[in-house]
């Protein structure tokens, strides 16, 4: 129940209304018997430095960060974390004890702790990311600290080359994906490909042709809307172990509780929250 004693946690991005965020946060705070609540809020393109300063007013916990903001909320907190600098993009706000903000990307730990749920190590393992923007520059970096080979295809070359950089890895033509898939031992996809929500020509999509896809290796799909994309869906007809998006989502999330309420995540009371079996 929502008292005068219960305190604001939520989640700033355009649009938000899909979001799986207050679902996981809040299965997290009933199981750690905190009295907060997290919530939705719409905030337009450009509102992000309005709604840090409202975040401040308001003593929130902590503030979650969504597209189109993570870039605009980095050039905005008072420190950053190395991954949040490196990748000038911040998924999570941090208010500190002297009335400052701390911004932090969780994203590329919660894919690592994901791949470990699945009993995958990338050390050493050469690895192809398959987008550009910011979530594929997030596990592109975590992979590349954690010791394995990466490249990144784009459609777009010079997105492509400045993702890469970030892992000292190497940009691949588009048109060279399947090539490349073929020969990594990892494939992640962080394009919308396969996506309910993308345009009807790009749904049914896999990123990669299911053919240069096999046994050896392990296929994740970030996409979580359908959670069974065609990606996976070929990749796992082909024999390779697959990864859904749900992973990272729960991790990345768990990160920014522990973040915020100084106390291990519940990483069960939050997967039952979103797991649709």
């Amino acid at each position: 129940m929502i008292t005068s004693t219960t305190r604001l946690a939520g989640v700033i991005g355009s649009p938000v209304r899909h979001s799986l965020s207050p679902r996981l946060h809040n299965a997290a705070y009933h199981a750690l018997g905190l009295d907060w609540v997290y919530v939705a809020f719409e905030v337009p393109d450009g509102g992000a430095p309005a709604a840090l300063d409202a975040a401040r007013s308001l003593g929130l916990v902590g503030l979650s960060v969504t597209m189109p903001h993570k870039t605009a909320v980095a050039l905005r907190c008072d420190e950053l974390t190395a991954d949040a600098a490196a990748l000038r993009s911040v998924n999570t706000v941090t208010p500190l004890p002297d009335g400052r903000f701390a911004g932090d990307s969780t994203d590329g730990e919660g894919f690592l702790r994901s791949l470990a749920d699945a009993g995958f190590d990338p050390t050493g393992r050469v690895a192809l990311v398959l987008g550009a923007g910011g979530a594929a520059r997030a596990v592109a970096l975590a992979l590349a600290r954690r010791g394995a080979r990466v490249s990144v295809a784009a459609r777009r070359s010079e997105a492509a080359a400045e993702a890469a950089s970030l892992a000292h890895g190497d940009a691949i033509a588009w048109d060279d994906r399947a090539e490349a898939a073929a020969g990594s031992e990892l494939v992640v996809n962080a394009t919308p490909l396969g996506m309910a929500s993308a345009p009807a020509d790009q749904r049914a999509v896999p990123a990669v042709p299911g053919d240069v896809l096999g046994p050896a290796q392990v296929v994740v799909d970030l996409v979580y809307d359908p959670l069974d994309t065609p990606l996976l869906a070929a990749a796992r007809a082909r024999g390779a172990r697959t990864v859904s998006g749900l992973g990272m989502l729960v991790h990345q999330a768990a990160l920014q509780v522990e973040r915020w309420s100084g106390r291990p995540a519940p990483i069960d009371a939050m997967k039952a929250a979103v797991d649709p079996a």
